[in-house]
């Protein structure tokens, strides 16, 4: 036991972290959905498991950002075009979540993941396509990060998805997503310790964090040295798998 935390309890969250940011890290999507999914399984409040999420998340992908930097996987210009509304969108989300019950329209927008998740293994077969520059960005990242504060999850699979869509390059824009992700988390969890306190921190937060930092340097370095292709069949196979489960979690 070190500083009053069991380090028996603290290894699963560990593990958890570790590998939802490993995913999150390379393929732009899925550590908020995986470690949120994980806390409510365990009991977890919506509000807290979202603000401990994202309290852990704003350090992950801190680490993230500057790595997906470092390796060249960001397109600056699309990043101020994401962050900003991204930020504004995260903030509406933790007031609404923390004081409104916003689940009614869930099992709608993880149906449309599903559907965006089956085109791009669709896309993927087909590849590679036209790289366009995307035109539908600012309101992206509007609703990704209202989404991502109110869900609890949702940032990379509906920004990365839906630029993939539109033929942006799977490298720069999983770098792209990541790095603004930092600003929006930051963001989400101010918002959720003015409405909160501070009572999300706990020891799955602890273990979350401790994982998740470790990894997040090396999820950077496999989005740089995966083909593209491979990079949209795994976004479009995480992003359909995590849809459909948590379709299934929210409509039973």
């Amino acid at each position: 036991m070190i500083f009053g935390i069991d380090l028996t309890a603290l290894l699963p969250f560990i593990a958890v972290g570790f590998a939802a940011q490993m995913v999150d890290g390379a393929l732009g999507m899925a550590f908020g959905v995986i470690s949120n999914t994980l806390l409510l399984s365990l009991g977890v409040p919506p509000a807290m498991a979202s603000a401990g999420v994202h309290t852990v998340e704003t350090f992950t992908t801190a680490v993230s950002g500057i790595s997906h930097a470092v390796h060249k996987n960001v397109n600056w210009k699309l990043f101020l075009r994401i962050a900003v509304p991204g930020v504004i969108g995260g903030a509406l989300g933790a007031y609404v979540l923390s004081n409104i019950h916003a689940a009614t329209a869930k099992p709608f927008i993880l149906a449309y993941l599903t559907a965006i998740g089956l085109y791009l293994l669709w896309r993927a077969q087909h590849y590679p396509p036209h790289e366009r520059s995307p035109k539908i960005v600012e309101p992206l990242g509007l609703v990704g990060g209202f989404l991502d504060a109110a869900g609890g999850g949702g940032w990379g699979p509906v920004v990365t998805s839906n630029l993939l869509v539109q033929g942006s390059s799977p490298r720069m824009t999983i770098g792209t997503v990541n790095t603004a992700e930092f600003f929006v988390t930051a963001t989400i969890s101010a918002t959720f310790i003015t409405q909160l306190g501070l009572e999300a921190f706990t020891v799955a937060t602890v273990g979350l964090l401790i994982g998740g930092v470790i990894a997040a340097p090396l999820g950077a370095r496999l989005a740089k040295r995966v083909e593209p292709k491979t990079l949209m069949l795994m976004v479009g196979i995480v992003l359909t798998l995590t849809s459909v489960y948590n379709l299934y979690l929210a409509l039973r």
